[in-house]
């Protein structure tokens, strides 16, 4: 009996000691923690963490290589210096694609607490319909949802579609996403929408205030990346941008992480980043959004 015991404790004491760790057999993390620490990290300290985010990605590959496949691949979009360059205002370059498979993307601005839109977002509208004009078979994707304090039928892309039918684009030609709080969730439900809607569409031009178009063009690539069956089978690129010139605004890199960090599924963590990075405005549906 004594060495039986002896034995059992033996045991127990060895595997308590293999799962401390000493041996390597630490328990590891889940996937969307070690992406969310690579997206901190470069939201943090920019070219400063590339040995620490190498080391993440080492441990990432060990517990998902798809996941980190992708996650490079939107890392190599976000370092890259050609993101949101060359930046074009008022209007879409010449050269682009005049045919229903491509598509304008207007990114939408907080609403007034009536419902009315603000001047940011009518200028941003602006460029919208100049683009629209210069390419008559694009599609428009208006974007954005309540954020009127006091009426809660009006949306950022109700409020948009509207006026551009109202300038004379039709109404057939615009694809409304109503739902959205967020540039996240832009390029998400805008993702679902035209997978199911309108596959034919396959490139993509986003239309925004300056400061907001890198973001805008880095999130809209990042969904494709996730969302695509495997990495590299993309369903859209990003192909231009047109932008408003903007008086003021800015986004750091924080705030890009934590909408990156969104777009992978951990929305706790992003409206943690939100609340303390947000630099232009207040996040429309903040006190909402945290609490689910």
């Amino acid at each position: 009996m004594k060495k039986t015991f002896l034995y059992r404790a033996v045991l127990l004491i060895l595997v308590s000691v293999l799962c401390t760790g000493l041996f390597g057999c630490e328990k590891k993390r889940a996937a969307n923690e070690i992406a969310a620490d690579i997206a901190t990290q470069y939201g943090k300290y920019g070219a400063e963490a590339k040995d620490s985010i190498s080391e993440l990605f080492k441990e990432f590959d060990s517990v998902d290589k798809d996941s980190a496949q992708r996650w490079r691949k939107v890392m190599d979009v976000w370092t890259s210096p050609e993101l949101g360059d060359p930046l074009h205002y008022d209007v879409l370059p010449d050269g682009l694609p005049d045919t229903n498979e491509f598509c304008i993307v207007v990114l939408g601005f907080k609403l007034n607490d009536d419902g009315t839109m603000q001047d940011e977002l009518i200028q941003r509208l602006t460029v919208a319909l100049n683009s629209a004009n210069k390419y008559k078979n694009a599609l428009i994707v208006c974007t954005g949802g309540g954020t009127a304090k006091e009426n809660e039928n009006a949306t950022e892309a109700g409020e948009m579609a509207k006026w551009l039918i109202e300038q004379g684009i039709a109404k057939d030609r615009i694809i409304v996403e109503d739902q959205s709080k967020t540039t996240a969730q832009n390029a998400m439900f805008t993702y679902d929408k035209l997978t199911k809607d309108h596959p034919e569409v396959k490139k993509l031009a986003i239309v925004s205030s300056d400061y907001h178009i890198k973001t805008g063009e880095l999130l809209f690539k990042a969904q494709a990346i996730f969302k695509a069956e495997k990495a590299g089978e993309e369903k859209w690129e990003v192909v231009s941008n047109a932008a408003w010139k903007a008086p003021s605004g800015t986004l750091n890199t924080m705030f890009q992480a934590g909408a990156l960090i969104e777009l992978s599924g951990d929305k706790e963590t992003a409206f943690d980043i939100y609340f303390d990075n947000y630099t232009i405005h207040e996040l429309p549906g903040q006190s909402d959004q945290k609490d689910k």
